[in-house]
């Protein structure tokens, strides 16, 4: 029944046209409307490109006929036959608790991470121009993140409300040069949207909001061994945010009104290596081995200066001397019949960031993705639906009291997120 539902869902009439002429409007609408949520890989990076990815774990680089491959591998969108349009939503819910400790070990405050659910939405389009060369771009979030904690809390002095917006635009070009060689180059055009809320002395509410569009660019290459075998490579740049943004510490006791000033930072996200391996076992199964490298050392510090001192202070510094780490995946693909597939994934993201340098802006530690997903698949269309399971470990955080923490350690406990995709692509 529920096969014959999808297949009655898919040869529905959609305004494919519109969409296309519109796709740069619309996708970057919805990337920047929807809060990205800081669970789907370490740090604070996003790889829910697609439903079909999610299910693959990640391992989604050299997928047939896919426009997604611009985000997953864009040397791979040379297996787009002609011309295809691509849409998909990622929704996941993230859960956590937390327990903070003063300086002789007693546990002096418990609290939960408000939920916020959001989606991840991605939005490509692939053009094959001849049996040469094929262009298309990309629309989705690399990197975002949210996460809220009770404004009376103890570790509100560190951070009670973080978002990060992230959107990446990828203009990209791929040319096959023979049956083994292709590669691809591509721009990004990267957008963040900041936004960090917390105490400071423990009991004044203050606000840094702001929004950064910076440069960087990627490429990739694959290598066919046979008809069976092959790798890839995919190199993405880091990006350089230097941010103006607008700071205001709330009226209080101590302040007596609000304090307005202009704020100034500078953030660094990484760059990353992934490298990749696909083998056939014949024309039905194939699985697909992943490693991406990720340099998140660049994130060093979050330092933001203020115009006028708030408190005495120039402005806000922390320490964070994050490690660079990998990502691990594997997905299989099996094809049941022409229409109809089902794909499995695993995903391990090592724990990149360190005791003196954790915060409640990122608070949690080692992942493991479990997922399973379906695809119907014609000559015009495809559609996939996925289930995913995030088994977050826990964080330990160290207090700064010289920088106004109000406890002495904290630790992150019993975290998960709850990942559900779908996505549609037209074929023309």
């Amino acid at each position: 029944m529920l096969l014959l539902i999808l297949e009655n869902f898919v040869n529905c009439e959609v305004s494919v046209l519109f969409l296309k002429k519109h796709f740069t409007i619309i996708g970057l609408a919805c990337v920047l409307s929807v809060p990205a949520v800081d669970a789907g890989a370490e740090g604070f990076a996003i790889n829910e490109w697609s439903a079909e990815g999610v299910a693959m774990g990640g391992a989604r680089m050299f997928a047939e006929n896919d426009a997604a491959n611009i985000a997953y591998n864009p040397a791979s969108i040379t297996k787009v036959r002609g011309e295809a349009f691509k849409q998909s939503a990622v929704y996941i819910s993230p859960h956590g608790k937390y327990t903070a400790y003063d300086a002789t070990g007693k546990s002096i405050d418990e609290g939960k991470n408000v939920v916020h659910a959001g989606w991840a939405p991605g939005n490509y389009y692939v053009k094959q121009l001849n049996d040469k060369d094929w262009i298309g771009v990309g629309l989705f979030s690399r990197f975002g993140m949210i996460s809220e904690f009770e404004r009376d809390s103890k570790v509100a002095s560190n951070a009670f409300f973080s978002r990060l917006n992230g959107a990446s635009l990828t203009p990209t070009y791929a040319r096959k040069f023979d049956n083994k060689w292709s590669a691809a180059v591509g721009a990004e055009v990267n957008y963040v949207g900041l936004e960090l809320q917390k105490n400071a002395l423990g009991i004044i509410p203050t606000q840094t909001k702001g929004e950064s569009w910076a440069l960087g660019w990627n490429a990739a290459a694959n290598y066919a061994f046979d008809s069976k075998n092959e790798i890839g490579l995919v190199y993405r740049s880091k990006v350089t945010h230097t941010m103006d943004a607008d700071f205001r510490g709330y009226s209080s006791g101590i302040t007596g009104s609000d304090h307005f000033t202009k704020a100034h930072g500078k953030v660094t996200l990484p760059d990353s290596w992934a490298i990749g391996y696909n083998h056939k076992f014949d024309d039905r199964t194939r699985v697909e081995l992943n490693g991406t490298y990720t340099k998140w050392s660049t994130y060093d510090a979050l330092n933001i200066t203020f115009d006028d001192k708030f408190l005495g202070q120039s402005g806000s510094y922390s320490q964070k001397n994050w490690s660079n780490g990998w990502r691990y995946a594997l997905g299989v693909e099996h094809k049941l019949s022409d229409k109809y597939t089902i794909m499995g994934g695993y995903a391990y993201d090592e724990s990149v960031i360190p005791f003196d340098g954790a915060d409640f802006i990122v608070p949690t530690g080692a992942r493991r993705t479990y997922s399973l997903g379906f695809q119907y698949h014609d000559k015009k269309q495809t559609l996939a639906m996925t289930l995913g399971f995030i088994d977050i470990d826990g964080l330990s955080i160290k207090g700064h009291v010289a920088a106004g923490d109000t406890y002495d350690t904290a630790r992150s406990h019993d975290n998960y997120a709850k990942v559900v995709g779908i996505s549609y692509q037209r074929n023309f």
